[in-house]
């Protein structure tokens, strides 16, 4: 889901709370050992997102958030704050030639470049966060 988060609106918080779940506590944040990445160079996006980034001139770079159910990949184009909303079990994510990460939902994705340790060990992080807590069965659901 590739929402614009500009704006407070209470609307679109509900969809991104019901989708990857609330934000982590500070407590959580800690045990973690942060939610957040480094900025990530964008190299390459599926057609929807790259629309908005060729809007202005700036460099394309964008972050990942950590959420409970998922993580929220943001970028800015002109003055405006984009999402892209992506909750676990449509998470898809490839380590490509070149120090590339592909990260997939349905039909959008955002390559980024890996050239730094920081940025390695976080995507590790995301994974081993997914395997342990994604449902074992449909049950769990």
């Amino acid at each position: 889901m590739l929402l614009n988060v500009s704006y407070n609106n209470k609307e679109i918080t509900r969809k991104i709370d019901d989708e990857v779940g609330k934000p982590f506590t500070l407590k959580e944040r800690w045990a973690l050992s942060g939610i957040g990445s480094p900025k990530l160079v964008i190299t390459e996006t599926s057609i929807e997102i790259r629309n908005l980034l060729v809007l202005d001139n700036n460099r394309d770079v964008c972050n990942v958030e950590m959420r409970p159910k998922g993580i929220i990949v943001r970028f800015r184009s002109l003055l405006e704050t984009f999402a892209l909303i992506i909750p676990y079990y449509k998470l898809t994510i490839y380590k490509g030639d070149f120090a590339v990460y592909s990260i997939y939902r349905d039909n959008h994705f955002i390559k980024v470049r890996s050239d730094t340790k920081a940025v390695q060990k976080f995507f590790k992080k995301i994974l081993d966060y997914k395997a342990d807590n994604s449902p074992t069965s449909i049950e769990d659901l």
